[in-house]
């Protein structure tokens, strides 16, 4: 039942998938994205949303 419910959340909608995510330099996270974030896309729609940073993850000196 539960790798069901997997494949049912990986093949649903628009969603990155966790890879997909952090290749466009986002985290996957459960509910809502932390301050300073914003919802970029799913990782799995429509529970875990990929959450980018506002600011630039690297600095460059």
């Amino acid at each position: 039942i539960l790798w069901f419910i997997f494949l049912s959340l990986i093949s649903h909608g628009d969603a990155y998938g966790p890879d997909g995510c952090s290749h466009a330099g986002g985290l996957c996270r459960v509910g809502n994205c932390v301050s300073g974030e914003y919802p970029a896309q799913y990782c799995f729609e429509p529970v875990i949303l990929c959450c980018k940073s506002h600011s630039p993850t690297t600095t460059e000196s």
